[in-house]
């Protein structure tokens, strides 16, 4: 670890520390979203310089996420129909949110997201009943609700980001009444096409700092797969438990950028 660190410019312990905010963040990010919010403030306590934090960033939760996906998929937990009724819609919203950042400034949603929040938490609490045990969605709601929602939650994640996957699994779930666990599964092939697309960018920008980003992803990818199968195993609790320590971790990075 001493020669690794060498490298990479880290102490020892300061590389601990992103090891574990890196499997943390693929840990919660597997289960409800929002790692994003654990792994990026950790690379830039430790002194990467933002551009190199979020490129860094997205080669790690790019291959994490991939891990996820991999395990919900061989539990047979992922609604392949959704994704391919949303995908494409999700990538044309986050191309329109990408260019509304041009003309509206992000510091009003983030600020509305701050009242908004609690009651997203609140959504938590009370589960939907009617299709718990099914990965199918009626025709109407494939055909419909699965677009717009994916166009919408794709929009807010080019134009502002955070904890778009926990987001997406609160959509899932109330809108298209997928069961949690479901619903965290079919989101991940969302998370997966917006991740890699921005790796993509970043990566031909040269703002990947690779010697920190392997291991870094070797960590995330270990907390994904143990996530996901806590999640598998568990059920709808251990969701509920992570949606609203995401929801929580979102609540606060907001509440003190915007009203600290």
């Amino acid at each position: 670890m001493e020669a690794f660190a060498e490298i990479a410019g880290f102490t020892p312990a300061l590389l601990c520390f992103v090891l574990g905010a890196a499997f943390f963040a693929g840990f919660v990010d597997s289960i409800a979203g929002g790692g994003g919010l654990i792994s990026l403030p950790s690379l830039l306590l430790a002194g990467v310089p933002p551009h190199m934090a979020l490129g860094t960033g997205k080669f790690m939760s790019t291959l994490g996420t991939s891990a996820a996906c991999v395990t919900y998929m061989r539990s047979g937990a992922i609604s392949w129909r959704v994704v391919a009724a949303g995908l494409f819609f999700s990538l044309v919203g986050a191309a329109v949110g990408a260019r509304l950042v041009l003309v509206v400034s992000p510091d009003v949603l983030g600020k509305v997201l701050v009242l908004l929040l609690p009651l997203a938490a609140l959504c938590v609490l009370f589960p939907v009943r009617s299709g718990q045990g099914s990965l199918e969605v009626p025709r109407n709601k494939l055909l419909i609700h699965t677009p717009l929602l994916c166009f919408v939650i794709g929009m807010y994640d080019g134009f502002y980001g955070p904890s778009t996957g926990s987001f997406l699994l609160l959509g899932l779930h109330f809108m298209l009444r997928l069961p949690l666990v479901a619903a965290s599964a079919t989101a991940k092939p969302f998370n997966l096409a917006s991740n890699l697309a921005a790796f993509v960018v970043f990566m031909f920008n040269g703002s990947v700092l690779y010697s920190l980003a392997v291991p870094l992803a070797v960590a995330n990818i270990l907390g994904n797969v143990v996530g996901s199968r806590l999640a598998i195993r568990k059920g709808a609790k251990v969701v509920r438990g992570m949606l609203f320590i995401s929801l929580a971790l979102l609540f606060g990075t907001l509440l003190h950028r915007y009203y600290a």
